[in-house]
C-alpha cells in the first residue's frame, strides 16, 4: 500500500502547478499524514455541530463530552510545539474542544435544571 502511495505522490508531484509547489512540498502538506488526520478529524466537529441542533441535552454523555473536550485542548497545545507547526491540527482540535465544551455546558445545565426541579 505504501508503495502505490508513493508512486501517486509522485505522479502528483508534475501535475501540481508552480504556484501550489511550497504548500504540496510543506513537511505538514498533503503528501503527508499530517495534512490527511486534520482533514479527517473534522468529522468530529461536523458531528459535534450537529449534535449541538439535533440531539437532546439529556442524552448527551459527560464522560465522552469531557474526554473528547479535554483532547482537543491537548492536541491543540501539541500542534503548537511541534516541528514543523501544525496549523491545521490545531484549527481542527480547537474546534473539537469548543463543540464539546458547549455540549458540556449543554448536558450540565440540563442536569442542574433536572435536579432543582426534585
Amino acid at each position: 500500500m505504501s508503495s502505490i502511495y508513493h508512486k501517486t505522490m509522485s505522479a502528483l508531484d508534475n501535475v501540481v502547478p508552480k504556484k501550489f509547489q511550497p504548500f504540496w512540498q510543506h513537511p505538514a502538506g498533503p503528501k503527508t499524514i499530517f495534512f490527511w488526520a486534520p482533514l479527517c478529524k473534522w468529522g468530529l466537529v461536523i458531528a459535534g455541530l450537529s449534535d449541538l441542533v439535533t440531539r437532546p441535552a439529556d442524552k448527551l454523555s459527560i464522560p465522552q463530552t469531557t474526554s473528547l473536550a479535554i483532547t482537543g485542548v491537548i492536541w491543540s497545545r501539541y500542534s503548537l510545539v511541534i516541528i514543523p507547526k501544525n496549523y491545521n491540527l490545531f484549527s481542527v482540535n480547537v474546534f473539537v474542544a469548543l463543540t464539546q465544551l458547549c455540549q458540556l455546558y449543554r448536558a450540565l445545565d440540563y442536569q442542574r435544571q433536572h435536579k432543582m426541579e426534585k
